[in-house]
């Protein structure tokens, strides 16, 4: 893929989350509307673009975690909020980054998705719980791709918090084929891409039924 050509050429260790989610569309991964912004002016194209509410992001290559560092601006409601947002996270930005302007998902159920390459097994899928709670609970679950669709259900159904996919609390059933066929792709990415050392695709969050990339992180070998 020329997006993973080009920043191996350059020597980076990593895709920016714009660049990460270019490479997830490209197997067909949903993943939210957005678009990249370096003025004012690209920003009132994005605005009337995507639409309100949105989220606003530092985007670098550099930045793994933007939280602490003053770079994500959530729910903003109008134009004046994200002109304001937009000054902010690029004073805090380096030069030649980018801010990304996308579309806010709203979600209760917030999964995650990602792949390693093990020294001894190759590429290995892996499909939590997550969101804040990856880290604090990993409850997770782990297969050698390529996936089938029989062992993308089969992580589904391991994890503890399993019944989060099922209708519960007015919520709809999660789309499980959809969600399969997310992981079987992200097996193929690493399958097909000898460059992709990891993934991180965290929150996925479930949009109604459908699961949707609203962060991810691709690491260069």
């Amino acid at each position: 893929m020329k997006i993973l050509e080009k920043a191996q050429s350059a020597g980076r260790s990593a895709l920016s989350e714009y660049e990460s989610k270019k490479v997830l569309e490209a197997y067909h991964i949903p993943v939210t509307r957005e678009r990249t912004v370096t003025d004012e002016d690209g920003l009132r194209t994005a605005m009337e673009e995507i639409g309100f509410p949105l989220v606003l992001k530092g985007c670098s290559s550099n930045i793994a975690h933007k939280t602490g560092k003053g770079l994500i601006q959530v729910d903003i409601r109008n134009a004046e909020e994200a002109l304001q947002a937009y000054k902010d996270i690029m004073a805090n930005l380096g030069e030649g980054d980018e801010v990304l302007v996308q579309e806010m998902i709203k979600g209760q159920r917030e999964l995650v998705v990602g792949l390693t390459r093990d020294p001894q097994f190759g590429p290995c899928v892996m499909f939590g719980l997550g969101g804040i709670f990856t880290e604090v609970l990993k409850d997770i679950s782990f297969r050698v791709a390529p996936l089938e669709k029989h062992d993308a259900f089969e992580m589904m159904s391991e994890i503890k918090a399993h019944k989060i996919l099922d209708a519960v609390r007015g919520m709809p059933e999660a789309d499980r084929d959809l969600l399969a066929d997310i992981l079987i792709n992200v097996g193929r990415i690493g399958l097909e891409n000898d460059a992709v050392k990891e993934i991180d695709i965290n929150p996925l969050i479930l949009l109604g039924s459908k699961p949707v990339a609203v962060d991810a992180l691709v690491v260069l070998e």
